[in-house]
This record gives C-alpha cells, sequence and structure tokens, in this order.
C-alpha cells in the first residue's frame, strides 16, 4: 500500500525543510482523511421518507423522498413491479400520480417516466426531494383475486381515513437504482386515536409521529404496519412475543375473542419446530374486509421474516374463522423456515423491478404448505384420517392443472404464460412432493428423521444471510439425506413424469378405502338444503319433504318449522351464511338447543347432534406391519 508516509521517508531534505514538509503533509493527510471520512459518511446517508396519514386526498396520502447524496447526473427512481412472496407483475407503480422531482429552490426538474414503475430523473445531483401521491388497492378491488392482474389483498394497500392504513409499504415507497442497500429513515405522522401495528422498532416517542430506521430497503419492504384503533393483544409463547392485531369495521371481532386459536396454533408450531426458529417477536396483523361496501377481496395471508398480513371477510362466523387463522397463518409462520432462512441468490438479492424467479417454488411454498398440515396433525390438532383426506384433496386438485410441466421449469417461469396459469400447484402437488420427501427419509432412516430435520440440516449450511446456488440444491439435499431423494428430485420435480402417490403412502401403510365424513346438517349437498326462506319475513324454514337427515328427524323437526334461533343465536336470511359456517364444526353429541315456531307457537327443543355420513374415496391407515414408521412420520 502507498502512503503518505513513504513518500516523506524516501525524500532527503535538510532539517527545517522536513519540518514544514512534515507539517505540509500532515495537514494534507489530514484533509485528505476528512474528505474521504466526509464522502463516506455522505454515502451511508439514509434515505428519508414522510407520510402524512392525517392529510388525506381523493382518498390519497403523499410521501416525501429526501434522497441520499447523488453523484450522477441522473437517476432512476422505482416503485416495485414485483415483490417477494406474490410472485407475479403487479406494477405498484400504479398507484402513484402527480410525481415530482424538486431541487432546493423547489423548482421541478426534468422526470420522464421510462414504465409503469420508473421515473428518470435529470439534473439529479441538485435533488433536494421527491414527492407524489399513493392511491390505494383495496376499495378497487374486484373480486378477480390473486395472479388475475389485480393486486392481492394482504400485498396490497388501503387508505380508510381516520379508520385504517394498511401499509404495505412496497405500495408506498420506492428506492433508487443501485441504493436498495441504503439506510432508510421512515416517519409517519398519524392520528393519535391510531396505533401502528408491525414489528418495527419506533424510536419517536410521540403519540402522532412514529419513527422507523432501518438499514436497507428490504427491511422496510419486509415490514407491513397496519394503523387502526387499538385492538391489539401480546402474549410471549417460547420466548418469542408476538403481537396480535385485528381491525373489524364493525366491530364484529376482536383481538381478544379470536387470540385463543392464534395462540393454540403458534404454540402448536413452536413445539413442532423446535430448535430451527429463533425469532423474538413476531406480529400477525388481520384485516376484516367489509364485504357490504368496496373492500379487499382476496382472501389469505402474505409472509414476513417477522410478521405476517392476513385479510378474510369480517362476516366470517368465528369458529370458521379461527379454522382460517390455524390453517393460514401458520403456513405464513412456516415460511420463517423457507424462503426467509433457505433461499437462493434470486430471492436474497431480489430484482423488484426485474424479478429473476427461483426454481425451487416446491419448497418454499410447498414444504411449506406440508408444514402447515402435519404440524397439525404431529400437535393433536387434527386427527390422521383428516390429515389423510387433506393431502387426497391436494392430490386431486393437482390432477386438473398439468401433471407433466417440470415444477423447476415452471418455477423459474412463473410469472409468465403459460407458466403463470400453473401456479396454484405450488399448494397442491408442492406440498405433496414434501410429504414424499418426508416419507422416503422416514423410510430410510428408519423413523428417526423427516423432512423437518433436513430443513434443520440446510438452514445451519445456509441461512438468512447465505444463499444458495439455484443450481446446487438438489445436491446439497441428497447430500445431507439419501440418494433415493436425490433420484425423487430428478424424476418427479425436474422431471415430466407424475408422482405414483400410491407407492408413497403404501410405505407408511396408507391405501385407498371407504371412508364415512359427516355431512353439513343443513346441506343433502351443494345444490339441494334441508332448509330455505321465506322471501317475505326473511325466516328459515325445514324444507316440507318426507325424508329429512338424521340431524332434523333426532331433534324432532318438522317441514314448515320455523327456526327462529339456535344456541340462543338468532337467525335469518341476513345471518344464514353464518348458521351453515358454524354448523360445519358442530360434532356428533353436542348439546344443542333449537328454538322454532310450529302452527303459530314457539317452542325450544333441546337434544344432541346428530349427523348423517356419506362414504367417500379416500385412504386410511391399512398395514400393520408400518405402524411404527407411520406413527414416525405423523408424530416423530
Amino acid at each position: 500500500m502507498f502512503t503518505f508516509g513513504d513518500l516523506f521517508l524516501k525524500i532527503n531534505f535538510p532539517i527545517m525543510k522536513k519540518l514544514v514538509l512534515t507539517a505540509v503533509l500532515a495537514f494534507s493527510l489530514f484533509s485528505f482523511t476528512v474528505v474521504a471520512q466526509k464522502k463516506a459518511a455522505a454515502s451511508t446517508l439514509p434515505v428519508k421518507v414522510a407520510i402524512d396519514l392525517n392529510q388525506v386526498k381523493d382518498d390519497k396520502v403523499m410521501v416525501t423522498i429526501t434522497p441520499p447524496t447523488i453523484t450522477t447526473p441522473e437517476v432512476i427512481f422505482h416503485i416495485p413491479k414485483t415483490v417477494p412472496g406474490t410472485y407475479s407483475a403487479d406494477n405498484y407503480g400504479k398507484l402513484i400520480v402527480d410525481f415530482k422531482a424538486l431541487d432546493k429552490s423547489g423548482k421541478e426538474l426534468t422526470v420522464t417516466k421510462t414504465d409503469d414503475n420508473s421515473w428518470q430523473i435529470a439534473n439529479a445531483k441538485t435533488l433536494s426531494k421527491i414527492t407524489y401521491w399513493v392511491n390505494d388497492t383495496y376499495d378497487t378491488e374486484t373480486g378477480r383475486g390473486f395472479g388475475k392482474d389485480e393486486i392481492f389483498s394482504p400485498a396490497g394497500t388501503n387508505i380508510d381515513e381516520g379508520k385504517n392504513f394498511m401499509l404495505n409499504n412496497h405500495g408506498f415507497v420506492g428506492y433508487f437504482q443501485g441504493k436498495l442497500d441504503v439506510p432508510y429513515s421512515m416517519t409517519i405522522t398519524h392520528p393519535a386515536t391510531l396505533f401502528g401495528a408491525t414489528s418495527l422498532v419506533d424510536s419517536n416517542k410521540s403519540d402522532t409521529v412514529d419513527t422507523f430506521n432501518v438499514s436497507r430497503y428490504f427491511d422496510l419492504t419486509d415490514n407491513p404496519i397496519m394503523y387502526a384503533k387499538p385492538d391489539n393483544v401480546t402474549i410471549t409463547v417460547d420466548g418469542m412475543e408476538i403481537l396480535f392485531s385485528v381491525y373489524s369495521p364493525n366491530g364484529v371481532h376482536t383481538a381478544k375473542s379470536l387470540l385463543p386459536d392464534l395462540e393454540k396454533t403458534m404454540r402448536a408450531q413452536k413445539a413442532f419446530m423446535g430448535a430451527i426458529n429463533d425469532n423474538k417477536k413476531y406480529t400477525v396483523l388481520l384485516y376484516l374486509s367489509d364485504m357490504q361496501k368496496a373492500d379487499a377481496k382476496g382472501f389469505g395471508a402474505l409472509e414476513h421474516h417477522t410478521s405476517t398480513t392476513v385479510v378474510f371477510p369480517e362476516m366470517m362466523p368465528a369458529a370458521a374463522l379461527g379454522e382460517q387463522i390455524k390453517d393460514v397463518v401458520s403456513h405464513e409462520f412456516f415460511h420463517i423456515v423457507t424462503p426467509l432462512c433457505i433461499h437462493s441468490k434470486e430471492i436474497h438479492y431480489f430484482d423488484y423491478n426485474d424479478p429473476k424467479m427461483s426454481k425451487h417454488l416446491w419448497m418454499y411454498e410447498g414444504v411449506t404448505e406440508y408444514f402447515a398440515n402435519l404440524f397439525q396433525v404431529n400437535q393433536g390438532l387434527i386427527e390422521a384420517d383428516e390429515f389423510y383426506q387433506r393431502m387426497v384433496g391436494k392430490i386431486n386438485n393437482a390432477s386438473t392443472l398439468n401433471d407433466t410441466m417440470p415444477f423447476t421449469e415452471m418455477s423459474a417461469n412463473v410469472l409468465v404464460a403459460p407458466y403463470k396459469d400453473q401456479y396454484l400447484n405450488v399448494y397442491e402437488k408442492g406440498a405433496l412432493i414434501g410429504m414424499c420427501i418426508d416419507i422416503i427419509i422416514r423410510e430410510k432412516s428408519n423413523g428417526t428423521r423427516g423432512i423437518l430435520d433436513l430443513m434443520q440440516k440446510l438452514s445451519k449450511e445456509y441461512g438468512a444471510q447465505k444463499p444458495f446456488d439455484d443450481e446446487e440444491l438438489f445436491a446439497k439435499i441428497t447430500q445431507f439425506t439419501y440418494p433415493e431423494v436425490g433420484q425423487f428430485l430428478a424424476t418427479y420435480v425436474a422431471g415430466p413424469t407424475p408422482i405414483p402417490y400410491d407407492e408413497y403412502f403404501a410405505k407408511v401403510g396408507v391405501a385407498k378405502t371407504k371412508v364415512a365424513v359427516p355431512m353439513n346438517p343443513f346441506l343433502k349437498d351443494q345444490s339441494t338444503p334441508y332448509i330455505t326462506v321465506d322471501g317475505k319475513t326473511k325466516e328459515i324454514m325445514v324444507i316440507s319433504s318426507p325424508v329429512l337427515n338424521d340431524f332434523m328427524t333426532n331433534l324432532g323437526l318438522k317441514g314448515g318449522d320455523v327456526i327462529l334461533t339456535i344456541n340462543n343465536k338468532n337467525y335469518n336470511l341476513d345471518n344464514i351464511y353464518d348458521l351453515i359456517m358454524e354448523s360445519q364444526n358442530w360434532k356428533a353429541d353436542d348439546a344443542i338447543s333449537v328454538k322454532i315456531r310450529r302452527d303459530g307457537k314457539e317452542q325450544t327443543i333441546n337434544g344432541k347432534v346428530k349427523l348423517s355420513t356419506e362414504e367417500i374415496e379416500g385412504y386410511g391407515f391399512s398395514d400393520a406391519s408400518k405402524e411404527a414408521l407411520n406413527k414416525a412420520w405423523l408424530k416423530g
């Protein structure tokens, strides 16, 4: 290394000249160091973001961006086209209007919009700030849903002045090209009546101003914020703090009332995962959509490292909503393992505006979905027979899609046709791939290890900060497991061969059989109900039929009976959906009280639930010689 000191030692001056030169060189070196430090500090200056939720104009809010030091004549500002976890081109830049770039004097700089999500700014060295207005997505949704040219609601945004703001930050805040890794400081001004629920740490103690500082753009987009009237519950599960925040526009549900389902699920997940998860904080943001108004219609959830956004209809009965929380939130939480901890370079160095997709959606979504079902039978939340039928349901759903399209090929090209039309198979065949790998590992290890053990090994090998090369993953998995797993991946995941599921079920003693499933108390099938509605009074009545089901006859109900209440809850046309959904959770021999009106007189019938059953083709355990391996698979 060459320094000013090296130069000085090589020059033979008289003493006085040496002193003078020493002073000059010392000053020069000091000046050089100060300039270098200033340049280094300038290069790490944060992008400053200001959002004022008190000023809503035409259902839009303004965002002000103060850039870091720009040293190029021009700079491009992007709003994401695609964000991690959605696997679709959503073009969030379409939400932006009245984009302006200003210098210090407030003069507008020349801006050229180069595509839906990008703005090229001239004279960028003089850029002082950017301003633009942001529209939201929830009140414009038509219900076409995820993957149909409409932003999936959990990845969308909401602006409801004074009531609710769903800030999926990728819909509000952009980035300067080449500066994804500079820090961000975001200040949000909001009404004192609204609380911002998030996993981000607020460094501002004000009740009306929140300040969030993050190390890079990804950390901003990875942490959604929901502002609403406070309805939050915080619990600690095995060392992890969980914040549960609920927005129910009409007050139908609360965080406290829904907490038991969430807590039960999270405790079971933590027990199932063991040491593979060491998160200290997790936030669940539940937005309940008012289906009577223009509101969110894409139901489900979107994962993040330390949080998830969830959207469901507010009209769902509490029991049904609890079941959805168990299935959907558990899926998102398992994403902590993959892709949030185990992922390829395409995911780690994600390009928001020209994304390159990984080949391994079978693992990111498929194994995650498999875990979301396996942990439930593992932890006693569902019975083995229900788990089998869930897997059979996935086999049936996968059969309606392209079963010969190599999964790796579909994954790498999932943003374009015809591959994007097969995306939903990641939740069906993807989960079944995970199941088959799990069974192979269990069989070869005599039940001592399974796919969870594999994911633990991959987590240690890679981790959140060490991505893998797409092409190396199969070899690494084979190294950690068995040659048979590598052959399975090559044949059924990278290749076009359909999976012979019966062969893998047989390894754990499961085979096709007739399964008796309970029928809904009010429906013979999807098109034949046992109840009807009086169009004038909205009252629910038992149909006039000589043949009623076991539920009706066991309680002595007759055709023409008007059902007024069940278990002290009033029902009519307005909430008949609630009745059908709640009845799905009734079990045989549950106590039940039905208030009816018969021949103009009211009476209450007390009894027990009796459910009719029908036999369908399903799967069940049938090979006693495989009992130990089956138990290791489901309970190990």
